[in-house]
């Protein structure tokens, strides 16, 4: 599948380089997910009856899809660069939720299907030639809702006023040592009745009836619960998520519904070519950010 994918991405790729149109391309590679098989796992693929195969899968087969996704992603940066697309597209690749099953999310607590960190934080790599540094790393908090806004701008253009975004668009923040801002985000998941809001570096979190208050810079692992220590944090934050102020983001039931079933994987490109305004270096670039934040994401790198 994760080749298939590949290939169709590289024919897409080719067809606007030939055809010199601008273009969006929302590549959803289903790797690392269920059922886990590798690339050479026909005999695996055929034992299989149900795509949730809790018998099956190791640490071997993780790596094999993992090695797989890599090589399809490298494929499609290469067919950027023979097309002579690279200087002037934009590359986003992200995922839809924190890991699960055979995945390592140290060094945060939680997995899929949990608002603990490890749940909902994931990474965030762009590649924007001639308006990225290399190497550069941002401190900002985001959500996979900035990326539409985002996008929208860099084209030239905005959200249609009558369904303004619930992001934000980070084009300062890509391009320029901005200083980070405070944000607040929120989430809640059915299982557990969870729900979580972040309001800079605190966190007011509820799983079954359980309440906590965390520093996540201090404390990533979400070890030491303040809720008695920062009694007044705790009870403003409760607060903010009962009341859902207007820029709260909500997550999995109620208001502003993101999706509860989403891919994993999936590269966005999204080409400048003809615009006015070019890029001109072929250096790779990208943005990480390590109080990355996201509730259910459209754009989705997980398990």
């Amino acid at each position: 599948m994760t080749n298939l994918l590949g290939d169709r991405a590289l024919q897409t790729i080719e067809g606007y380089a030939k055809r010199k149109e601008p273009f969006l391309l929302s590549l959803h590679f289903t790797a690392p997910h269920w059922p886990w098989e590798g690339p050479d796992d026909e005999a695996e693929s055929k034992r299989i009856r149900d795509i949730f195969d809790r018998d099956g899968g190791s640490q071997n087969t993780y790596a094999a899809m993992v090695q797989s996704l890599d090589a399809n992603i490298g494929r499609v940066l290469q067919a950027l660069d023979a097309s002579g697309l690279a200087s002037n597209t934009i590359v986003i690749l992200t995922s839809d939720n924190g890991g699960e099953r055979f995945s390592n999310v140290w060094p945060f607590t939680g997995m899929k299907h949990e608002l603990l960190e490890g749940g909902i934080r994931i990474p965030a790599i762009v590649r924007w030639p001639g308006r990225i540094a290399p190497g550069t790393v941002s401190e900002q908090v985001i959500i996979t809702m900035d990326w539409m806004p985002t996008l929208l701008a860099a084209a030239g253009t905005s959200p249609d006023a009558s369904y303004p975004s619930d992001g934000e668009d980070l084009g300062q923040v890509l391009t320029t040592r901005t200083e980070a801002h405070p944000r607040k985000l929120c989430w809640r998941y059915k299982a557990g009745s969870q729900r979580a809001i972040r309001d800079g570096d605190r966190k007011y979190l509820r799983v079954a009836g359980n309440e906590f208050l965390f520093d996540l810079v201090r404390d990533p692992r979400e070890r030491a619960n303040l809720k008695d220590r920062e009694r007044d944090v705790f009870e403003r934050l409760k607060s903010d998520w009962e009341l859902g102020t207007p820029r709260c983001y909500r997550n999995g039931l109620g208001r502003r519904i993101m999706p509860t079933r989403a891919i994993s994987w999936l590269t966005t490109m999204a080409s400048l070519t003809q615009r006015p305004r070019r890029m001109a270096t072929q250096s790779r670039s990208r943005l990480r950010s390590r109080k990355l934040s996201t509730g259910r994401n459209l754009f989705a790198r997980s398990e």
